[in-house]
């Protein structure tokens, strides 16, 4: 697959902004789509997944952005999602430029071609806490430790990006995907933080309560509609139905 990459300074912020963009929707792991039957005018249909296990999630190790490669589960996670997803049709493939989602990319779409590795889609920047044993800093700052888990919207760990910028990241990245994609569905292979802040801001559930279910486990699979007005809403969520778009 070929890869076209775009980088960003894992702290830079982008303007929140709408988009207007067209949906299609099709078959999904959590909602039985009847092929190309359910069709709506005038909707762009975003497919949002996770990757799947890594050595440092099995470690508790904090990844944020650097890198960690699948697991062998990851692996056969990454697989089995591509076996519930291959009677859809995407029109484009986005992944994260991060290893393991390129790895969950390759192994769940590995007849796709032009998938587009964005720095964009990256996992939120932790600086130095990247590569720590979640158990570690825990101990070493507890405080911090306590906003992360319980308090995101008061994360503020110098050298890492906060929760606020993350969802502004996250955002701006879809918006300007959806842009180029207007009435087409669309994979995108990206981290649990970034998937649940742009689903936290489609909600709009703030960010205090930003790790409330549902749970974005290894390889969750979450669609959005949006439609030519920029209305967005969630129909899947971390594999759960939420209901179809009216």
């Amino acid at each position: 697959m070929l890869a076209g990459s775009t980088r960003l300074h894992a702290r830079d912020r982008h303007d929140h902004r709408h988009t207007q963009i067209n949906l299609n929707t099709h078959s999904s792991g959590g909602i039985n789509w009847s092929g190309a039957a359910y069709i709506r005018e005038q909707r762009m249909q975003l497919h949002l997944i996770r990757h799947g296990q890594t050595n440092w999630n099995e470690e508790r190790r904090i990844q944020g952005q650097s890198d960690s490669v699948l697991t062998e589960l990851g692996i056969r996670q990454a697989r089995a999602l591509g076996d519930r997803l291959r009677a859809i049709d995407y029109a484009a493939h986005y992944s994260s430029s991060s290893v393991r989602t390129r790895q969950t990319t390759e192994h769940a779409f590995p007849s796709a071609t032009g998938v587009r590795f964005l720095d964009e889609l990256r996992e939120i920047y932790l600086g130095p806490w990247e590569g720590s044993l979640y158990a570690d800093i825990a101990e070493s700052d507890p405080e911090s430790y306590k906003h992360f888990w319980e308090q995101p919207h008061l994360f503020a760990v110098q050298g890492a990006e906060s929760f606020h910028d993350l969802q502004q990241r996250a955002v701006a990245a879809v918006a300007a995907i959806a842009a180029e994609h207007a009435g087409e569905r669309v994979a995108l292979v990206s981290h649990g933080a970034l998937i649940k802040s742009y689903l936290c801001h489609v909600e709009g559930r703030p960010l205090d309560r930003f790790w409330e279910p549902p749970t974005m486990n290894n390889c969750c699979h979450s669609i959005v509609e949006i439609t030519s007005d920029g209305n967005a809403k969630i129909v899947q969520y971390a594999d759960e139905p939420v209901g179809l778009a009216q």
